[in-house]
């Protein structure tokens, strides 16, 4: 099975050719923190890891940073400001522009069927469209598919919780114990944390919604995401801070 590899780069370094992998089916996918100068240089933008996926064909740089950029496939925690005619205003950023959210980016969705959503009420899109030029665009629905696969408005009881950007992408990940070294969540619902019952809800955004129909139970998995993101915990140091927490709220 192929692994993931990670090497340190600085912005504007030009990236050896040996280390951008190959595929035969899949094409070369750029994430965020890098950039194609044609005809073949790929330059990091930023500093940090750069971690290349031979098994995906896929490559990026990690690094954390404080703020939010939209980036087109992004899965994001929006919050609906206000409607308009034909889309909702939904904030996904202090720092960005609020993005658009046609009434008709949901699945099954018509004029008299589409969700009626109020200000204050969190959906779970995927970025349609961003760039410097235009506010962004978000959807609840895969528009190649027709289905929400997983997207759409969040309802039952929970709670948002901030993240860090980078925290967010090492949860977002496939493998993200093995690849993003974040076991928390695992191990709250495993013996460590007594299966604790939960779902969750991860923005690339660095926002996080926890739910669960004990508040009790929402306050301890979101204490252990914020407190494994600033503490930079390992696996080890994650089991006894789900151990702490499950036994103080006893």
């Amino acid at each position: 099975m192929a692994t993931t590899e990670r090497l340190f780069v600085l912005p504007g370094e030009t990236i050896d050719p040996s280390l951008i992998p190959t595929h035969k089916k899949h094409p070369l996918r750029l994430g965020p923190g890098l950039r194609h100068i044609p005809p073949s240089d790929i330059v990091p933008t930023v500093a940090g890891q750069l971690i290349t996926n031979p098994l995906k064909n896929s490559m990026w740089v990690e690094y954390n940073s404080h703020r939010y950029i939209p980036s087109q496939g992004d899965i994001i925690l929006a919050q609906i400001l206000r409607s308009t005619t034909d889309f909702y205003l939904c904030s996904i950023s202090p720092y960005s522009a609020p993005a658009t959210l046609p009434h008709l980016a949901f699945e099954a969705a018509t004029k008299k069927t589409r969700p009626q959503l109020a200000p204050g009420s969190l959906v779970y899109a995927r970025v349609s469209l961003a760039n410097r030029h235009m506010d962004p665009e978000v959807e609840c629905v895969n528009p190649s598919t027709g289905k929400a696969d997983g997207l759409g408005p969040i309802t039952g009881n929970g709670c948002v919780f901030d993240v860090s950007l980078g925290f967010a992408r090492r949860l977002l990940m496939a493998r993200n114990r093995e690849d993003g070294g974040v076991g928390v969540l695992e191990m709250l619902g495993g013996e460590e944390g007594g299966g604790l019952a939960f779902e969750t809800a991860v923005g690339r955004n660095g926002k996080v919604w926890v739910g669960s129909e004990s508040a009790r139970t929402v306050v301890i998995v979101g204490r252990a995401l914020q407190e494994t993101d600033r503490g930079a915990l390992g696996m080890e140091e994650q089991r006894r801070l789900v151990k702490r927490l499950v036994k103080g709220m006893r």
